[in-house]
């Protein structure tokens, strides 16, 4: 039978498109497939976006050939007949996705993800209560296996965010990045143990998170990052809106610019939430 034979609206074609093109890799169980896809149709699922919109003011990394989001407009409909702009940043601006080849020589750039690794389950692990006393939190092992004693244990091909609350801050760059006087950056961010844990015994896709960098702030070797990419896992940075997801059951879809060969690209993330 053809996937599309009874398809009737724009949102049940998108359900399975999304069915075909996680079908290669990841097996999608029989609730979220006729469930939580199908409920585009009929409203009862949710799409929630979880991407900071960029602008010059948008916080970016603050080390040496990274330079806020710059945009310009070179022609306009008054004098032209056409409404354009040009953009330029650094790969790793904004909501964005880190590809393993970033800290990992010899892993997969940004353009050769597979696409069933960008359709996929999400975990949240809400650490806001830590990171209110403690900047430079760092999820545990502890904080996983707490998180699965009342949820169940994370599963393969899962993409883990870290909900800090630090995207409260976005719009002052100043307290998102939180430097001290020496320039040191205080943010939350993974342990290695916990990165360890997620990548090698759990087997997610990738981890994300809603501050400047899945390590930690104060980091200095980045350890984390080398970890996942490692293993070929990707990071999604300066994620928005994580509050507005469950714990568990949502799925996201990743959408990264493809750049031929990149280590990364500013990312369009969007959640599918059932009622």
């Amino acid at each position: 039978m053809s996937l599309f034979k009874h398809v009737k609206t724009p949102a049940v074609m998108l359900s399975a498109l999304l069915v075909a093109a996680c079908a290669p890799t990841i097996e999608i169980s029989e609730d979220v497939s006729s469930g939580l896809l199908e409920g585009l149709a009929d409203g009862t699922t949710r799409l929630i976006d979880l991407t900071h919109a960029l602008s010059p003011e948008s916080p970016h990394w603050p080390g040496p050939g990274y330079e806020p989001f710059a945009y310009e407009i070179f022609a306009t409909i008054a004098d032209d007949g056409v409404l354009s702009g040009r953009f330029t940043m650094a790969e790793h601006t904004g909501t964005h996705l880190d590809a393993p080849n970033h800290f990992s020589e010899g892993q997969i750039p940004v353009d050769r993800i597979p696409l069933g690794q960008l359709i996929v389950r999400a975990t949240v692990i809400d650490v806001r209560e830590q990171v209110r006393s403690n900047p430079d939190y760092q999820l545990t092992p502890e904080d996983v296996t707490e998180w699965e004693a009342e949820h169940g244990t994370i599963g393969d091909n899962t993409l883990v965010f870290m909900y800090t609350g630090w995207d409260a801050r976005w719009d002052d760059f100043d307290s998102y990045k939180n430097a001290d006087e020496d320039g040191g950056l205080h943010f939350p961010g993974f342990s290695p143990a916990s990165a360890e844990l997620l990548v090698n015994e759990r087997n997610v896709v990738g981890l994300g998170i809603d501050t400047l960098s899945v390590d930690y702030g104060m980091s200095q070797d980045f350890r984390v990052h080398h970890i996942s990419h490692g293993q070929a896992k990707y990071h999604i940075e300066n994620a928005a809106d994580l509050g507005r997801l469950p714990p568990s059951g949502a799925w996201v879809i990743v959408a990264p610019i493809k750049i031929e060969n990149g280590t990364g690209g500013p990312a369009r993330i969007i959640a599918l939430v059932g009622e």
